[in-house]
């Protein structure tokens, strides 16, 4: 085993078992665990994801687009983050590509995505 598996191996996050199946399309509620001095709490960042990279891997993440007041906001979540704490799938969506960056531009009803019902749950 050489250096860089065990440095993997160290900072692996046992949570990426519990995250669900999900694509781009989908919907998602990510709670986020946001520390503000000594505290700590959870707070939950809602959207769409639009791109996904190497899903299970050291690398990986998963970006989430929300419309807030008016403006757009992305988050970008590693796999194995330790502050990500649950991922939800509230709504599956039907797409035809794998990177929907093409809603940045977009807004209104321009911007929906539509429900795949076909896809089991």
């Amino acid at each position: 085993m050489n250096l860089i598996d065990v440095v993997n191996q160290d900072h692996s996050s046992e949570k990426v078992k519990n995250i669900p199946d999900f694509r781009t399309g989908d919907t998602l509620a990510v709670s986020v665990r946001i520390t503000e001095g000594e505290k700590s709490r959870l707070q939950i960042f809602q959207g769409v994801c639009i791109a996904m990279k190497e899903r299970g891997k050291m690398n990986g993440h998963f970006r989430v687009r929300k419309i807030s007041s008016g403006y757009g906001v992305e988050r970008v979540f590693p796999f194995h983050s330790p502050n990500v704490e649950l991922v939800k799938v509230l709504q599956k969506g039907k797409t035809k590509r794998s990177k929907l960056y093409y809603l940045r531009e977009r807004s209104g009803k321009g911007a929906r995505i539509a429900i795949d019902y076909d896809r089991k749950s």
